[in-house]
């Protein structure tokens, strides 16, 4: 599948487990992402993303926001949107 680099991880957040990431593209609610590092590969579909604590269903390059994160991810991560 084609995948196009959208952001980086700024990042990350135990408790709850979330990581922070910096776009570089846009990304939507329902979106599927591939998050790529050197000991980090996760994909998965985002489900909701938050913008200073606020949910919002899309956001823009020069956004930071917060998901979800099933596992650790690392700060320099490369996050790609699968399409």
């Amino acid at each position: 599948m084609p995948e196009e680099v959208i952001g980086q991880v700024s990042d990350f957040f135990a408790h709850p487990v979330v990581a922070g990431i910096q776009l570089t593209g846009t990304l939507k609610a329902g979106d599927s992402i591939h998050i790529k590092g050197h000991t980090t590969d996760l994909e998965f579909t985002v489900e909701s993303m938050q913008i200073d604590n606020a949910n919002v269903t899309e956001a823009r390059a020069g956004d930071a926001i917060g998901i979800k994160v099933s596992e650790r991810v690392r700060r320099g991560d490369t996050v790609y949107k699968v399409s």
